[in-house]
Protein backbone atom coordinates (compact mmCIF):
# COMPACT_ATOMS: atom_id res chain seq x y z
CA UNK A 1 0.00 0.00 0.00
CA UNK A 2 1.31 3.52 -1.08
CA UNK A 3 0.53 6.43 0.97
CA UNK A 4 1.99 8.94 -1.94
CA UNK A 5 -1.60 10.11 -2.91
CA UNK A 6 -2.06 11.14 1.65
CA UNK A 7 -0.54 14.85 0.89
CA UNK A 8 -3.23 15.03 -2.32
CA UNK A 9 -6.35 13.87 0.06
CA UNK A 10 -5.36 16.39 3.25
CA UNK A 11 -4.45 19.37 1.35
CA UNK A 12 -8.02 18.62 -1.38
CA UNK A 13 -9.85 18.30 2.27
CA UNK A 14 -8.46 21.77 3.25
CA UNK A 15 -9.71 23.22 -0.14
CA UNK A 16 -13.26 22.31 -0.03
CA UNK A 17 -13.79 21.82 2.95
CA UNK A 18 -13.77 25.88 4.31
CA UNK A 19 -16.10 26.34 1.38
CA UNK A 20 -18.95 23.79 2.02
CA UNK A 21 -18.65 24.47 6.31
CA UNK A 22 -18.35 28.29 5.96
CA UNK A 23 -21.55 29.26 5.05
CA UNK A 24 -22.90 26.98 7.47
CA UNK A 25 -20.69 28.19 10.18
CA UNK A 26 -21.35 31.91 9.86
CA UNK A 27 -25.46 31.65 9.05
CA UNK A 28 -26.94 31.82 12.33
CA UNK A 29 -28.76 28.77 12.55
CA UNK A 30 -31.86 30.27 14.63
CA UNK A 31 -32.87 32.50 11.49
CA UNK A 32 -33.42 29.51 9.88
CA UNK A 33 -36.75 28.12 9.56
CA UNK A 34 -37.19 24.59 11.51
CA UNK A 35 -38.11 22.36 8.28
CA UNK A 36 -34.72 23.11 6.41
CA UNK A 37 -32.78 22.36 9.88
CA UNK A 38 -34.74 19.17 9.71
CA UNK A 39 -33.60 18.65 6.42
CA UNK A 40 -30.12 19.90 7.11
CA UNK A 41 -30.10 16.74 10.11
CA UNK A 42 -30.78 14.51 7.85
CA UNK A 43 -28.30 14.73 5.13
CA UNK A 44 -25.45 13.40 6.84
CA UNK A 45 -27.12 10.00 7.70
CA UNK A 46 -28.95 9.99 4.50
CA UNK A 47 -25.22 9.96 2.46
CA UNK A 48 -24.02 7.64 5.12
CA UNK A 49 -26.70 5.04 4.28
CA UNK A 50 -26.23 5.54 0.37
CA UNK A 51 -22.46 4.69 0.78
CA UNK A 52 -23.27 2.23 2.42
CA UNK A 53 -25.84 0.41 0.28
CA UNK A 54 -23.38 1.21 -2.73
CA UNK A 55 -21.03 -0.81 -1.09
CA UNK A 56 -22.83 -3.37 0.39
CA UNK A 57 -25.29 -4.25 -2.54
CA UNK A 58 -22.76 -3.91 -5.46
CA UNK A 59 -19.54 -5.54 -6.20
CA UNK A 60 -17.28 -4.71 -8.81
CA UNK A 61 -15.42 -7.28 -10.55
CA UNK A 62 -12.05 -7.19 -12.80
CA UNK A 63 -12.71 -9.84 -15.63
CA UNK A 64 -9.54 -11.78 -17.32
CA UNK A 65 -9.71 -8.90 -20.55
CA UNK A 66 -9.53 -5.98 -17.92
CA UNK A 67 -13.59 -5.55 -18.87
CA UNK A 68 -15.28 -3.91 -15.28
CA UNK A 69 -18.51 -5.54 -14.37
CA UNK A 70 -20.64 -4.59 -11.79
CA UNK A 71 -22.63 -7.40 -10.22
CA UNK A 72 -25.34 -7.78 -6.96
CA UNK A 73 -23.81 -9.15 -4.18
CA UNK A 74 -24.76 -10.65 -0.80
CA UNK A 75 -22.46 -11.69 1.42
CA UNK A 76 -21.25 -11.04 5.16
CA UNK A 77 -22.16 -7.11 4.47
CA UNK A 78 -25.39 -7.79 4.89
CA UNK A 79 -25.57 -8.87 8.37
CA UNK A 80 -23.50 -6.09 9.29
CA UNK A 81 -25.56 -3.60 7.98
CA UNK A 82 -28.48 -5.39 9.55
CA UNK A 83 -26.46 -5.19 13.31
CA UNK A 84 -25.64 -1.97 12.59
CA UNK A 85 -29.48 -0.83 12.28
CA UNK A 86 -30.44 -3.40 15.21
CA UNK A 87 -27.58 -1.61 17.58
CA UNK A 88 -28.45 2.08 16.29
CA UNK A 89 -31.94 1.20 16.95
CA UNK A 90 -31.53 -0.33 20.59
CA UNK A 91 -28.69 1.91 21.88
CA UNK A 92 -29.34 5.13 19.49
CA UNK A 93 -25.94 5.90 18.70
CA UNK A 94 -24.60 5.67 15.15
CA UNK A 95 -21.22 5.07 15.52
CA UNK A 96 -21.13 1.75 18.00
CA UNK A 97 -23.34 0.46 15.37
CA UNK A 98 -21.06 1.19 13.35
CA UNK A 99 -17.89 0.05 14.58
CA UNK A 100 -19.94 -3.38 15.60
CA UNK A 101 -20.30 -3.63 12.02
CA UNK A 102 -17.04 -3.20 11.28
CA UNK A 103 -15.61 -5.63 13.29
CA UNK A 104 -18.42 -8.31 12.72
CA UNK A 105 -17.01 -7.92 8.83
CA UNK A 106 -13.34 -7.74 9.89
CA UNK A 107 -13.88 -10.38 12.37
CA UNK A 108 -15.17 -13.03 10.19
CA UNK A 109 -12.69 -12.03 7.05
CA UNK A 110 -10.16 -12.72 9.40
CA UNK A 111 -11.40 -16.48 10.28
CA UNK A 112 -11.34 -16.81 6.54
CA UNK A 113 -15.48 -17.33 6.78
CA UNK A 114 -15.90 -14.43 3.88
Amino acid sequence: MSLDLVPLAVLMGLATYPSRALPLLLSRTGRLRPAILDYLRLVGPAVLAALAAANTVVQVETLADGARVSAFHVGIEWLAVLACVAIVTWRRNLLFGIVAAVALVAGVRAVGLA
